[in-house]
């Protein structure tokens, strides 16, 4: 049988057909477009794409995106993936509308600036992620949590230590990394007791995410307040008390439900391997640079970060080196009857195939894809007119403070990222002591939910069954007065 050369030129093929559709509708949408642009649009400056339809489209795929990152827990879909796509779509409608206007500067200025901002956030977080799983990868915290479990402390005490240690650790570590750490201590002594497991988790989640909200490193939504050069570093320190208030009113209220019983000791000990205190040293240290590269040198802090993860480099080479030479064969090791120690003096040890590169390959990609998706997609709309309506409507229509208090609300409902970056990008009028309450409402709005902060999804899966959305729910009540306390204590002290 002969085939036609070029099937598509047929005017009967189903392929034109197709075609013909998408061409027709396109046109459609386009007219409005083909009238509006007779006048060439002067570049540099924004279109108000907000009625037409590549603004309403865009809307509604950004919606949609969001939906499948809500249901992540069902559907099983990184949360990465929709974002990312919707971000493509987005700039592509707005790269098309612009082109249209003959303006070709405008879209590529605007996408770069945002490309810019989550470029310094992205390396900024990969040398961080990369030294708390370096610290991990050293059991550092896993030794922690076997000395906490190895003691015989009341429930009631291990409820107040777990909360403690994780105000106070989510400043410098992630508070999901700190959620799980302390999580698996009251799992692991509150073993049969669902009661204590349930206020217990809730509390570390409270914890952690009030302790991030006094610190530029204690929560993405702070680094980004803080890259931005709207609150100076020492300022962050101003919401230590609100933070404070905002754990201990919801904890004060669920202790008095924990029993005073001491369960039975857990035998565990778990040694730092060799480097681990050292690398702790050198986190405190990049943090050092970093802080002194934005406050002395007016440097974005990622600068600091990075110089920072080079010399953790630099020492993870000396820890590979010194472990091959102090290593007997692997041949050996294989042929040995019994384990050979790695931790006692004077004994052949194991060669340390520590590598720096797993650590940095261990990040978390999935929330930094994420985060690519998020800047890019709310970038978009600020750059199609959304955010000057809402900004309009919330910081002019209700006023500085209860829009910051409705931050926090919706940060408990949708991730406080996209929601701190549509506040960074609206770049409201507002005071330094109103940016450190959006700072803090952000920060710990997300502990009126399970689903609100990724300490909550991330305990909601250590202890599943247990730590549900609907127990969480039954002391949301108890955590709200935490909230408004913590907003009443910050007016009274820093506005």
């Amino acid at each position: 049988m002969t085939r036609e050369p070029f099937p598509f030129l047929s005017a009967k093929s189903t392929e034109m057909k197709h075609l013909t559709r998408v061409l027709s509708i396109l046109i459609i949408m386009l007219v409005p477009f083909a009238v509006y642009a007779a006048t060439p649009h002067e570049a540099g400056h924004n279109l108000d794409l907000t009625t037409h339809w590549f603004g309403i489209i865009s809307l509604l795929v950004f919606i949609v995106a969001y939906v499948l990152v809500v249901s992540e827990e069902f559907l099983h879909l990184r949360k990465s993936k929709p974002v990312i796509i919707a971000a493509g779509i987005i700039w592509t409608l707005i790269g098309i509308a612009y082109a249209i206007h003959g303006d070709q500067t405008t879209a590529s200025a605007a996408i770069r600036h945002n490309l810019l901002e989550f470029a310094e956030l992205l390396l900024f977080l990969l040398a961080a992620m990369t030294y708390i799983n370096t610290m991990e990868e050293r059991s550092v915290f896993e030794a922690l949590r076997a000395w906490l479990v190895s003691h015989e402390f009341s429930l009631r005490k291990i409820f107040w230590i777990t909360g403690l240690l994780a105000f106070f650790i989510s400043p410098l570590a992630d508070n999901l990394t700190t959620a799980l750490l302390m999580g698996a201590v009251v799992l692991a002594v509150g073993r049969g007791n669902t009661a204590f497991i349930v206020v217990g988790c809730i509390n570390i989640v409270v914890a952690a995410n009030a302790g991030g909200a006094f610190s530029p490193f204690g929560d993405i939504t702070t680094l980004m307040v803080w890259q931005k050069g709207l609150v100076e570093f020492t300022q962050f320190f101003d919401l230590f008390i609100p933070s404070a208030v905002n754990w201990l009113i919801p904890a004060t209220i669920m202790s008095l439900t924990v029993s005073k019983d001491t369960p039975e000791s857990i035998n565990e000990q778990v040694i730092v391997k060799k480097g681990g205190f050292v690398i702790i040293g050198l986190f405190i240290v990049t943090i050092g640079l970093a802080v002194s590269a934005h406050n002395f040198l007016h440097l974005p802090p990622f600068l600091g970060m990075m110089t920072g993860l080079g010399l953790l480099k630099f020492y993870g080479y000396y820890l590979r080196r010194t472990g091959q030479l102090h290593a007997i064969p692997q041949s050996s090791i294989d042929d040995a009857s019994t384990e050979v120690s790695t931790d006692e003096p004077g004994k052949d040890k194991k060669p340390d195939d520590f590598d720096i590169f797993t650590q940095l390959a261990r990040a978390e990609w999935d929330t930094l894809m994420f985060f690519y998706g998020v800047v890019l997609a709310v970038g978009g709309l600020g750059t199609i007119g959304y955010l000057a309506i809402t900004s309009e409507m919330m910081y002019v229509g209700l006023g500085a403070t209860y829009a910051n208090i409705l931050v926090g609300v919706l940060s408990a409902i949708v991730d406080n990222i996209p929601v701190m970056f549509a506040v960074l990008t609206m770049n409201p009028e507002m005071s330094t002591g109103q940016w450190l309450l959006v700072t803090l409402t952000a920060g710990v709005g997300g502990s009126l939910l399970s689903v609100g902060s990724a300490a909550g999804v991330a305990l909601m899966g250590q202890a599943r069954g247990i730590y549900t959305f609907f127990a969480h729910l039954k002391w949301t009540w108890a955590i709200a007065l935490g909230y408004a306390a913590s907003i009443w204590v910050h007016l009274l002290l820093n506005i």
